[in-house]
């Protein structure tokens, strides 16, 4: 069964609905056009039992609030019982498009500063007593046991993320963190630091996404 409308179809699949939402219009003509079919019309999929439904947005480019907005009239169908948004991923912001990642190996060895300007992948050791600092992101591909300051020119959003996380000292923008002692005995685990609320958390780095993060360059190590 195949319900069409300028922008909106709805289409019955073995499993469930299919929302395909057109992709050419203005997002508020969608979304209009959307809550108008489901407040209005179709009663006969749209009230009873709960119903698994996958939403297709075709080319259509939205942020995530626009995707919470799209969300937001379907679920208001207590029915429905959304499975799957596919959507093309976002563009990368003029931030990141302007100035990626910089590469750097070596080791950073006591009583030595890496100073760099925005975001860097490194792949190496930071030593005791060795410190690197950024006005961006820190990816270190090795051990940080020595010093590390993100977002040196006051970027709170900054993070440190290291494959070996043993370091003697944090800082990101104006905040500084000293590890417990414990840390120099645990097991290896790649983590990262970030700030939030105004204090600084450690978390493990397979849920760097939730910060809107990239977590490939971790994959592999």
């Amino acid at each position: 069964m195949t319900v069409k409308s300028n922008h909106v179809t709805i289409k019955g699949i073995k499993d469930g609905l299919v929302f395909l939402l057109d992709d050419q219009c203005e997002l508020e003509e969608l979304l209009g056009e959307l809550r108008y079919k489901l407040e209005h019309s179709h009663q006969n999929i749209l009230t009873g039992p709960i119903i698994h439904v996958d939403v297709k947005l075709g080319s259509r480019q939205v942020s995530e609030d626009e995707k919470q907005s799209i969300l937001d009239i379907l679920k208001q169908k207590g029915n429905l019982l959304i499975r799957n948004v596919e959507a093309p991923p976002p563009p990368e912001s003029e931030a990141a498009a302007g100035q990626p990642y910089s590469l750097m190996t070596g080791m950073v060895r006591s009583g030595q500063i890496l100073h760099h300007d925005g975001d860097l992948l490194f792949l190496g050791d930071v030593n005791p007593g060795g410190t690197i600092m950024c006005t961006g992101d820190i990816y270190i591909l090795g051990a940080l046991r020595g010093s590390a300051h993100a977002g040196i020119d006051g970027n709170e959003n900054a993070i440190i993320a290291a494959s070996y996380f043993a370091p003697t000292q944090l800082r990101i923008s104006e905040l500084i963190s000293r590890p417990p002692d414990e840390w120099e005995t645990r097991e290896t685990v790649m983590e990262f630091a970030y700030l939030k609320e105004g204090s600084m958390e450690i978390d493990k780095i397979s849920n760097i996404s939730r910060l809107g993060r990239d977590f490939n360059v971790f994959k592999g190590v």
